[in-house]
């Protein structure tokens, strides 16, 4: 957990990733498993826990932000001096249901950098299969910029 923290600032009950599995040159994967204990499951959906679309594309867009903290080097990688920013979501699917119980893999992929935004796509697999797609743009912002 020490290593996600160090890269991005998002701290329970806002964090949704618990495992990196794999950071590369174009891109990154991590894990997270769904635990029923989470609290959003009490109001969606009582007696039916579905766990929030918004939340599954959060998940993405922080393994998003640990990619870009390892491409962009020492001061990125310091969570106390930088944030990530989110400044375009496009084509979200969702294709399965993720619920309590679930471990989900998530990847990201760079696709291009326009200055400081970086374009990426992003998947989430449920036993290996997409459950989620969506498009995104991340910038890391100084503190005292965001």
């Amino acid at each position: 957990m020490e290593e996600i923290h160090r890269r991005i600032p998002h701290r329970p009950p806002f964090l949704f990733v618990d495992e990196i599995v794999e950071i590369t040159d174009l891109g990154a994967t991590t894990r997270l498993n769904v635990r029923a204990d989470f609290p959003f499951f009490e109001g969606h959906y009582p007696g039916n826990p579905i766990m929030p679309g918004v939340l599954l594309c959060e998940s993405v867009f922080q393994t998003g932000a640990i990619y870009l903290a390892e491409k962009l080097g020492a001061s990125a990688l310091d969570a106390t001096k930088v944030d990530p920013v989110l400044s375009r979501i496009r084509d979200a699917r969702f294709k399965r249901m993720i619920l309590p119980g679930d471990l989900i893999e998530i990847e990201v992929t760079e696709k291009e950098q326009m200055g400081k935004f970086y374009n990426m796509a992003g998947e989430i697999r449920k036993e290996g299969k997409t459950a989620v797609t969506v498009a995104f743009a991340l910038a890391m912002i100084p503190k005292e910029e965001s």
